[in-house]
């Protein structure tokens, strides 16, 4: 198994794969509906600017060529405060392991990678929304769960 970052030749393999985790999840059966056309345009041109921006990093877990897990984070810068360095903190999102590569440890080596590459950066925290399903995995590998931000549904 290789980690390592994302490139431009994983496109086609990371939108097909946030196709079918959104299908995964999708207990009303609509999005499988919808035109896989339409969102393979538009997640391209995301992972287009992403790849590029120096904004997004994504990891991958490839096996002979084949990805099995990533993990999309978005460096969110802060605003600078006087007496200290500020750092950025990275805001983890989209992370899926195809199922039948599921509990064989591999998102927990990518994720140990990410969490190792987050220190080497003086990232000052990763956050991560987890759903109930996925709040044990973030638990065993060290992540701390806290009460939810407040937000205001605009």
């Amino acid at each position: 198994m290789n980690i390592r970052l994302a490139e431009n030749q994983d496109m086609k393999q990371l939108i097909k794969m946030r196709w079918d985790f959104t299908i995964e999840h999708d207990e009303s059966k609509r999005i499988e509906n919808t035109p896989f056309n339409d969102f393979e345009i538009e997640c391209q041109s995301f992972l287009e600017n992403a790849l590029s921006s120096g904004q997004w990093f994504i990891w991958v877990a490839e096996e002979n060529g084949k990805i099995i897990s990533h993990i999309f984070i978005e460096l969110i810068q802060k605003v600078p405060r006087p007496g200290r360095i500020t750092h950025p903190f990275a805001y983890m999102t989209n992370v899926y392991t195809i199922k039948e590569y599921r509990n064989k440890g591999i998102g927990s080596k990518l994720l140990a990678t990410v969490n190792k590459w987050a220190k080497e950066n003086s990232y000052e925290f990763i956050i991560v929304w987890p759903s109930d399903d996925s709040i044990h995995f973030y638990k065993k590998n060290g992540y701390i769960h806290c009460a939810e931000p407040m937000n205001f549904p605009s």
